[in-house]
């Protein structure tokens, strides 16, 4: 069962988030949260699987909760797409990002994308990380020295985590069982000094690994 948190100030979307989720069967919501503060204090008492999280909230905003987050991946809801709230979102720690005029077959494939350790963005959050100069602070200088270190089957895998790939898929082309995976994923991401599958996305297309567009 996928433990799930939902912090929003508006208590009719955190009521329509959990019908969403509830109705799946393998997702339960075991809190909700008005503010950020709520948020962090309940993540804490529940240790929660996912975290939806709003950005915009009184007391703390979900940038600040995230940030202060350290055993909860963060999938960021927001009706903003501002790049700015993009990146810092990054930054900060959170595994997803979509915005609230997402699907909810949208939402739920993100939840459980999210509680399976890999990362979920919305495409025009992807496209809008790619194309903007300043995600460049979000890799480690180190990075670019460590490239070389990586396996021939890392650079294999990060090529394909580069172009979405989740877990399950990574195993079925590389005929590999997805705990070799995560094996995987777990190595190249420490080689790399990256915190995440989402750093590594950007540094694969920041170093010309693979360009957008590309099959």
């Amino acid at each position: 069962m996928i433990k799930v948190v939902i912090a929003d100030d508006q208590p009719l979307v955190r009521s329509g988030f959990k019908m969403i989720l509830e109705a799946q069967g393998d997702i339960a919501v075991v809190a909700e949260a008005g503010d950020g503060l709520a948020a962090v204090a309940v993540c804490e008492a529940y240790k929660p699987d996912v975290v939806l999280m709003d950005i915009r909230m009184p007391k703390l905003d979900g940038l600040e909760a995230t940030r202060r987050l350290r055993d909860s991946r963060v999938l960021i809801l927001t009706t903003f797409s501002l790049d700015e709230y993009v990146i810092e979102a990054l930054r900060v720690g959170a595994s997803g990002f979509l915005l609230k005029d997402a699907t909810p077959e949208e939402l739920v494939r993100a939840v459980r994308a999210v509680a399976a350790g890999d990362a979920a963005l919305a495409p025009a959050v992807t496209r809008t990380v790619l194309e903007l100069a300043r995600v460049r602070a979000l890799v480690p200088p180190k990075a670019h020295d460590t490239l070389s270190q990586l396996s021939a089957r890392e650079l294999e895998v990060l090529k394909l985590l580069a172009r979405g790939k989740s877990n399950s898929e990574l195993a079925a082309e590389l005929f590999v069982s997805e705990p070799t995976i995560k094996t995987h994923v777990s190595h190249l991401l420490s080689k790399l000094g990256l915190r995440d599958r989402v750093q590594a996305v950007v540094m694969a297309y920041e170093l010309g690994i693979i360009e957008p567009g590309s099959p």
